[in-house]
């Protein structure tokens, strides 16, 4: 594992409008503030490139960046030290096998989830970009609360806000027309829940039509 501690180390256009969404609204957890400042640690199959003069490095074969409780991985990363001291990420995957983005949000048990073509965090600003091929979810535990997709899906961990795009079938995993999709389901806790779960139960279970089941 390389820590990057020392000074050495130291898109699509949009069919649909911006759609935002903040999750703060959704109750009062707020990300691991923490994770800013903490030590960027990568951990590699292989380290390619050190430019001293341009202070990047790429890193190459199930890559793993952690930062606190975040946890980026991907088949490529560029880790770049910006002039004031920060540190910037581009990790790199594709439609087959994406990079992947997880942080966990504080006093809860629920995680930011997310994949893309292309993530770019960004240190300084505390921002992450999904760009292509697009998916950002809160899990509460193991279950899918809220879930977004578009061709570009911007995370701002200062305020929790999603800014998202659409733009093309091609990158925004095939929706119809190129259009942002969010499903949104009530926090739990509130009446709306406890009602879209009393509904759930009430449901009664599938059957087989005859006309699939099993013939005699």
């Amino acid at each position: 594992m390389t820590h990057l501690h020392s000074p050495r180390f130291r898109s699509a256009r949009a069919i649909w409008p911006a759609v935002l969404l903040a999750l703060c609204a959704a109750g009062p957890a707020q990300a691991e503030r923490a994770d800013r400042t903490k030590p960027l640690n990568v951990a590699a199959d292989r380290q390619g490139t050190f430019d001293l003069l341009k202070q990047v490095i790429v890193f190459s074969g199930n890559v793993i960046i952690t930062k606190g409780t975040i946890v980026i991985k991907a088949d490529r990363v560029e880790v770049r030290e910006t002039p004031d001291g920060y540190r910037t990420a581009v990790a790199i995957g594709s439609a087959a096998k994406p990079a992947t983005f997880r942080q966990k949000r504080d006093n809860v048990d629920e995680h930011i989830d997310g994949q893309a073509n292309r993530l770019e965090y960004d240190e300084k600003g505390d921002v992450v970009r999904f760009v292509d091929n697009a998916m950002v979810r809160r899990l509460r535990g193991a279950s899918i609360g809220d879930e977004v997709t578009g061709s570009l899906i911007t995370y701002d961990n200062t305020t929790e806000v999603f800014s998202v795009s659409g733009g093309t079938p091609a990158n925004t995993g095939g929706s119809p027309g190129g259009r942002v999709r969010a499903v949104l389901t009530p926090r739990e806790g509130t009446p709306a829940a406890a009602e879209a779960a009393s509904q759930a139960q009430a449901q009664p279970p599938l059957r087989l039509s005859p006309s699939i089941g099993d013939k005699k």
